[in-house]
């Protein structure tokens, strides 16, 4: 994995260019479309062609189960990430009802649910190995023919993980990084920022050591590894990433922290309402394109950005030149 950060493919700036170029030509004045201009510009960089496309977005719902659960971080119980996965199965989850609305495919990455992470308040959550392992299971969500990935999670407890991750990563305290997550609040809250706390100082000496990936596999879970890799495998596939909330933002920051220029072919789909995903948004200098006050996770907020991305292509493609239109130009 650490090869592989090393040897980023950048951005294909001739595709940039022509979007440039034929965006001027359009019939609107300079920038007036905003936002989307700049997403036809992004897509085009990271598909490596001049016509973007958004026609097979794919979501990818990575489900792991965490042993710090047991410490009464949730308001659900851990058996919730199982019966879970069974309903994104059985399709009655709000993320089956979007990915439908939006014409995706929705792909479900169950991780070894059977055998929880370590408590990582007394043990580093996961070894070297299994950490791998979790990142090379999760790229392969990013397959040949796929246009944008979607990436969500499931697993009860996984908020704590990330806000654990978070200030590893970017310093602070559990305070500075904790949130309601399933919906605790005071005592509960509390206890959540206690037990983050806690895993900070156990980890201290990993934390001094400045290692993403060893901080990955100290605080995150499987599901968190999973995504890492799935952001890894679309840089190299060149597709572009949507990042849903709080906990997938977290995992894919790990890659920043390795290199600032790791996420560049991500979008950060929507601010989540967990007050930590807005610092996180910022430490990684991102602007997310929707804020929706959600907390769902699933990979949710990312295909509520989808129609965005169609959006922007369908203008650029599809829009007359002030000359094929007979429209004149600006004086």
């Amino acid at each position: 994995m650490r090869r592989i950060l090393r040897d980023l493919p950048g951005p294909d700036l001739t595709a940039q260019t022509e979007v440039v170029r034929r965006q001027a030509e359009l019939t609107k004045p300079p920038g007036s479309l905003g936002r989307l201009e700049e997403l036809a510009e992004w897509l085009a960089a990271w598909q490596g062609r001049a016509h973007p496309k958004v026609e097979h977005p794919r979501i990818a719902v990575f489900a792991g189960t965490h042993g710090v659960a047991r410490r009464g971080v949730s308001a659900y119980p851990p058996e919730v990430t199982m019966q879970m996965v069974k309903n994104f199965v059985d399709g009655g989850a709000a993320i089956n009802q979007l990915a439908s609305a939006i014409d995706a495919d929705l792909r479900i990455y169950e991780l070894d649910l059977a055998h929880p992470t370590e408590d990582f308040t007394q043990a580093p959550a996961m070894n070297e190995a299994r950490a791998s392992h979790a990142m090379a299971y999760g790229m392969m969500a990013a397959e040949s023919g796929v246009d944008v990935l979607c990436l969500g999670e499931m697993g009860i407890a996984n908020t704590t993980s990330a806000a654990a991750l978070c200030a590893a990563l970017f310093g602070g305290t559990g305070a500075d990084w904790a949130g309601p997550g399933t919906g605790v609040t005071g005592p509960a809250l509390a206890n959540k920022i206690a037990v983050i706390d806690e895993a900070l100082a156990r980890h201290k000496d990993a934390i001094a050591a400045h290692d993403p990936l060893i901080l990955l596999a100290a605080v995150g879970g499987e599901e968190l590894a999973a995504i890492a890799g799935a952001v890894l495998a679309a840089r190299v596939g060149r597709i572009p990433v949507l990042l849903d909330g709080y906990v997938s933002t977290a995992a894919a920051a790990v890659l920043y922290a390795f290199d600032r220029h790791a996420l560049d072919h991500c979008r950060v789909a929507h601010r989540s309402a967990e007050p930590g995903h807005r610092r996180l948004i910022e430490a990684i200098g991102q602007r997310p394109l929707l804020e929706m006050d959600m907390r769902l996770g699933e990979g949710s907020g990312a295909a509520l950005a989808v129609p965005i991305l169609k959006a922007a292509a369908a203008c650029h493609n599809g829009m007359a030149t002030f000359a094929s239109a007979g429209v004149s130009g600006k004086v």
